[in-house]
């Protein structure tokens, strides 16, 4: 996993400009639970990689592919969407794939953050982090970039298209 991210992290500098591998390379190696998390995400097509620190100077790896990562897709958002979806349910739920694989759903800020460094969800969208407020009242929010911007939008909980997946983060 270390030769894979490194890889990644050399092919694609624009994301974290003011790292050094060998910076990176300490941080994994001292955590082998962050590298097995890692490797999860790989396996299901989420493409890690570091897109700088957090203001609490840990390092942030996030799903950095191009489009929602395909091992996550056609989900409803939470496992309490995918009860109350009584036709056609989906797979699962966004939220409890995440909770197993042990990572996070980026929320509004880090997905925007993101997409400051580069173009992603150009034909996919992604479920993001959603305030309780609308939780309670059945949304959910995704995000996607179409037209040259990024868009947050709504959409019933136990909604799910083969398009719309979710992105994740960890923190090391």
């Amino acid at each position: 996993m270390i030769e894979v991210l490194k890889e990644r992290f050399k092919n694609n500098m624009h994301l974290h400009p003011d790292l050094s591998w060998e910076q990176i390379e300490k941080r994994l190696l001292d955590n082998e639970e962050a590298l097995e998390i890692l490797r999860r995400m790989e396996e299901s097509g989420g493409e890690p990689d570091t897109i700088g620190f957090d203001e609490s100077g840990r390092l942030i790896f996030c799903d950095c592919s191009k489009e929602t990562p395909l091992g996550r897709r056609s989900l409803c958002y939470d496992d309490e969407a995918l009860r109350k979806r009584k036709n056609n349910p989906p797979k699962g739920s966004a939220l409890s794939q995440a909770l197993e694989m042990g990572v996070n759903v980026m929320d509004e800020q880090l997905y925007l953050r993101l997409q400051e460094l580069g173009d992603f969800d150009l034909k996919t969208s992604s479920w993001i982090a959603t305030p309780d407020d609308i939780r309670k009242l059945g949304g959910a929010l995704f995000c996607e970039r179409r037209y040259g911007k990024v868009f947050v939008f709504h959409n019933g909980a136990d909604s799910y298209y083969s398009v719309r997946g979710w992105r994740g983060y960890i923190l090391v």
